[in-house]
C-alpha cells in the first residue's frame, strides 16, 4: 500500500495505515488520512480525493483561515467538522533564527495541548465514530495535524519510534510547503530558514513533556482532555485489523 497520496496542489496527504500495534494488530489502510489544506482541491486533485471514498473531514484550522483559504469543496457532501485546536496563533516565518526552533515549536504545541483540550477530545470522538474513511487536516498538515496524528497512533498502541517517524514524514514536503509560502507572500522575507520543517525531535519533546506533567500520554488524554475509555475502544475497534 502507498502511504503518500499524490496530488498536484496538496503536498502532505498521507494514509495512516500499516503501523503495527502493541497487540499485534495493524492500522487499517484507506481508513484514516492526514493532510494539508483541502481548500486547495481543484480539478484533477478534487477527483482523486473523491475516489478515496472519504466521508468525514475534520478541519483543524481557525475559522479565519478557512474564510481566507477555503474549505474542502462541496463540504455538505461530507460530515464536515471544524474544530480549531490551536488558540494562540503565531507566525512560523517570523521565528527568531537565533533561538532553538525545536524547543520553541514544542512549547507552542504545549499551548495547544492545554488550550485546545476540549477540541482535541472532540476530534478523537469524531474519528472514533466517523462514518466511512476520514481525514483530518490543518494548513500544512504539519503541526496541528501532526499532534492529532501522534495522539491517534499512541491510542492505537503504535510504538513511539513509529509515531515520531510518521510526524517526521512531513520533512518530505518541506520544500514545496516553503515554496507555497513564498508564492503567497511575495512581499515578505522568510525570517526563519527552517520554515516547514518537522523533525522527529519536536514531537519527541512534546510527548516527553506530557509524560513529565501527566505521567503518560494516555494520562494526559484521560485526565486533561477527558477522553473516555469507551472512545479509545471505539478507535481501536474501528482502526485496527488482524488482516
Amino acid at each position: 500500500m502507498q502511504r503518500h497520496v499524490d496530488f498536484e496542489r496538496l503536498h502532505n496527504f498521507r494514509d495512516l495505515g500499516g503501523y503495527r500495534s502493541a497487540d499485534g494488530r495493524t492500522v487499517r489502510w484507506e481508513t484514516l488520512y492526514r493532510a494539508d489544506s483541502l481548500g486547495k482541491l481543484v480539478g484533477g486533485d478534487r477527483e482523486r480525493f473523491l475516489k478515496l471514498g472519504i466521508r468525514t473531514v475534520i478541519d483543524l484550522r481557525y475559522p479565519w483561515e478557512i474564510e481566507a483559504k477555503g474549505r474542502v469543496p462541496e463540504a455538505d457532501r461530507f460530515r464536515y467538522v471544524n474544530l480549531s485546536i490551536e488558540h494562540r496563533p503565531y507566525d512560523q516565518a517570523e521565528i527568531d533564527p537565533d533561538i532553538d526552533p525545536w524547543r520553541y515549536l514544542a512549547d507552542r504545541f504545549a499551548e495547544v495541548t492545554e488550550d485546545g483540550a476540549d477540541e482535541i477530545r472532540q476530534v478523537l470522538e469524531e474519528l472514533a465514530q466517523a462514518p466511512g474513511p476520514a481525514v483530518f487536516h490543518c494548513t500544512s498538515g504539519k503541526d496541528r495535524t501532526g499532534l492529532i496524528g501522534a495522539f491517534v497512533l499512541t491510542l492505537l498502541g503504535v510504538e513511539r519510534a513509529d509515531v515520531l517517524a510518521d510526524f517526521a514524514l512531513t520533512e518530505l514536503a518541506t520544500e514545496r510547503l516553503a515554496a507555497d509560502w513564498r508564492a503567497a507572500h511575495p512581499d515578505r522575507v522568510m525570517k526563519w530558514p527552517s520554515y516547514g520543517r518537522a523533525p522527529a525531535v519536536i514531537m519527541e519533546l512534546v510527548l516527553t513533556d506530557l509524560e513529565a506533567r501527566y505521567g503518560s500520554v494516555h494520562g494526559y488524554l484521560t485526565d486533561r482532555v477527558g477522553l473516555r475509555e469507551r472512545t479509545t475502544r471505539q478507535l481501536r475497534d474501528r482502526l485496527l485489523t488482524t488482516a
